[in-house]
Order: structure tokens, then C-alpha cells, then sequence
């Protein structure tokens, strides 16, 4: 068994009095705070999470919130994305760079009103980032993290019990947009959002105080729903084709390398810092990708890069950075960087695990 040990540069949530009620058996460290990653076990939180309801402590998606009359200005030199069409009340996922086109996260920005966003994070210290470009430009805008701590609710019945505990009107919400609503005389913003494939809401609760009042309420309001304290699950992660930033992409990676050109717009995101790096890339597209895999045999946990080879043996083509078993699919699924000389589906290639080599097939697509 492997133990955190606890001290104050490991911060526990508003949530965290909840999880541990609730029996939380493992834990990560994510942007130096506590995510639970398994209450009764993996494969039965995947079952669960895909028939039922969950609420996921996700207060370790830390909020870098921007305001100033020159916030739209510094949101836009952290993305390839063009923000142009942002109105508040939207919710958009956009890749940040650096200034060579290097990804530093993929968070969802919120857009609170026209001088001020909310950027949920993945794990990586972007405030640092942010902050030193709002200062060395000297533009007219505050950077921080507030005290805000997201709370997730997942699953098919999601819908049910938030409007058990917010109204009937969340259920008005469209996909990444976001609403204002009361919980015991607080105003809470309620977006359409979530690390799951299986819909649901996120919660963005202001205050501390306030994270056990509204789990409580939760769990109580979803008792005849089978709710349970759940937490971003692996199969169905990976299932979905959600990326893990540190895992599947990092800074050595494009935006485009991560499968993410969609959601850029290099030509026309003036101001980008990343701009000038990602125009070539994106007009003659990458040299390597993500790509899923289905992987054969009992592969041990992938805690480590696995080397993906060409099926011959010969050369090293691609890595793989995710692999569960997939109870539904009765396989293992995988997601991998992989070189466009393998990149089609229905391509054969090995991966090298720590328990040796097992036969690989490039997928078309994602499973969900």
C-alpha cells in the first residue's frame, strides 16, 4: 500500500470531510491538493458511474481568475483558440501554450463577464505562467486564485438530482454553458460540464464554508437515486478518448499533436503568444498524434510510458500514456501518441510493457 503523507503543501478540499465519510480508499495529488481515484474499487465505480449518479470532489481544478479592463487581451496570449465569439455565460476548453506552440494545460475557461474569467485548470502551475505575462506586459488586469472549488455531478441521473437541489431550470442548461442558482440564500454558478462521458453538471462553489452544506445536500436529495461520492474514472475516461494533461500530452506537445486542432484557430487568434510556432504546424499538420488503442492480453497497470513498436520489432513509433481494461468493451483500452507512419486504424504495432510485449491494433476512433 502506498501512503500520502499528509502535511500542509497538500492541501485538503471543502469536500474532503465528505470523501473520507464516504470511504475513499486511494488518492492522487493534483495541483497540490487531494482527488480521490477510487471509493469501492475502479471497475465498480465505472458501473456505477455509467448507471447511476456520482459526486466528484474536484476542487483540484483550481481556478486562475483574470479581471481587469485588459483580461479578454491576456486571455487571448494564453490560447490558440479565437475568443472573439465568447459571451459570459460560456464555458469554452482551450489549449494554452507557450511561445514555442508547447501545450501548458487545457483547462476550461469561464467566462464570468467582459473583464473577468475563471480558467479551471488541469495539473500544472498556470498561475505562474499567467501571472509573469499579466506583469512583464504590464497589462491592466488582476491574476489569482480564488477561493473557489469545483464539485461535480455525473452520471445518467445527473440531471434528476441537481434540479432535486437547484430547480427544474438546470435542466434548461446547454452543453458548456453556464447559469446562475440559489442553494440556501448563495448565489452558485451551475455549468453543463464535467470529466465524464456520461453528462452532468459542475458546481463552482465560492467559499469553503460552503463545499460541506452542498455535499450534504446532495447526498441526501440522491439517496433514492444510488447516489455515491465518485471521482474521474480511468476505464471510462480513457473509453471516452478524455485526455489526462501530464499523461497523454505535455509541454513537449501541440495542440494539434494532442488531437486538439479543432479548437484552434491560429490564423485568426491575434495575440497568441503561441501563434507564430503553431501557424506551420497547423498547415502542415503534425508528424505524430493521439490516436486509442486496443491492447491484447493482461497488461499491467500502465503507470510508466510503454514504447509502441512497429510490428515487426524494429523501430519505436509512438508511446502509449493511458491503458485500463474496459469491462464493457471487454478489452484493453489505450490512448497513445503514435507516428502518422502508424497512425491508420486497423494498424498492427506492439506496446513494451514492464511485464513484456504485448500485440496492439490502432483504433478508428474512441470507444464512447
Amino acid at each position: 500500500m502506498v501512503i500520502i503523507a499528509g502535511s500542509r503543501r497538500i492541501r485538503r478540499t471543502p469536500f474532503s470531510d465528505g470523501v473520507e465519510a464516504f470511504g475513499v480508499k486511494g488518492y492522487t495529488v493534483y495541483n497540490h491538493m487531494l482527488l480521490p481515484t477510487v471509493f469501492r474499487s475502479v471497475e465498480e465505480d465505472y458501473h456505477h458511474l455509467k448507471s447511476a449518479v456520482q459526486v466528484w470532489d474536484v476542487a483540484v481544478e483550481r481556478q486562475v481568475e483574470i479581471r481587469g479592463p485588459d483580461a479578454a487581451r491576456l486571455m487571448q496570449m494564453l490560447t490558440p483558440r479565437d475568443l472573439r465569439a465568447m459571451q459570459p455565460g460560456m464555458c469554452y476548453y482551450v489549449p494554452m501554450v507557450d511561445e514555442t506552440g508547447g501545450m501548458l494545460n487545457d483547462p476550461v475557461a469561464v467566462m464570468i463577464a467582459e473583464d473577468r474569467y475563471w480558467v479551471s485548470i488541469a495539473d500544472s502551475d498556470l498561475l505562474f505562467w499567467v501571472k509573469g505575462l499579466a506583469y512583464g506586459l504590464r497589462l491592466d488586469v488582476l491574476v489569482d486564485e480564488p477561493d473557489v472549488s469545483p464539485l461535480a455531478i455525473q452520471g445518467p441521473k445527473a440531471d434528476e438530482l441537481a434540479a432535486r437541489v437547484f430547480g427544474d431550470k438546470v435542466k434548461d442548461l446547454k452543453f458548456f454553458r453556464f447559469g446562475r442558482f440559489d442553494f440556501m440564500g448563495q448565489d452558485m454558478i451551475v455549468a453543463r460540464s464535467g470529466y465524464s462521458k456520461q453528462g452532468g453538471f459542475e458546481v463552482y462553489v465560492e467559499g469553503g464554508k460552503n463545499g460541506m452544506p452542498l455535499w450534504n445536500a446532495l447526498m441526501e436529495a440522491g439517496k433514492d437515486l444510488d447516489v455515491h461520492a465518485g471521482c474521474p474514472n480511468v476505464i471510462e475516461r480513457i473509453e471516452g478518448g478524455l485526455l489526462s494533461y501530464g499523461n497523454d500530452m505535455t509541454r513537449d506537445n501541440t495542440p494539434h499533436e494532442a488531437g486538439l486542432g479543432r479548437f484552434c484557430s491560429t490564423e485568426t487568434a491575434i495575440g497568441c503568444v503561441g501563434r507564430d510556432a503553431l501557424l506551420r504546424v497547423s498547415k502542415e499538420g503534425p508528424v505524430k498524434q493521439i490516436r486509442g488503442l486496443r491492447i491484447e492480453g493482461s497488461v499491467p497497470p500502465c503507470d510508466r510510458a510503454w514504447p509502441i513498436m512497429d510490428a515487426d520489432g524494429q523501430y519505436q513509433i509512438g508511446a502509449v500514456t493511458s491503458a485500463a481494461w474496459s469491462p464493457d468493451f471487454e478489452t484493453n483500452v489505450a490512448i497513445g501518441m503514435v507516428r502518422m507512419t502508424h497512425w491508420d486504424p486497423r494498424t498492427d504495432v506492439d506496446v513494451v510493457t514492464q511485464a513484456g510485449v504485448f500485440p496492439a491494433v490502432v483504433q478508428e476512433t474512441f470507444w464512447i
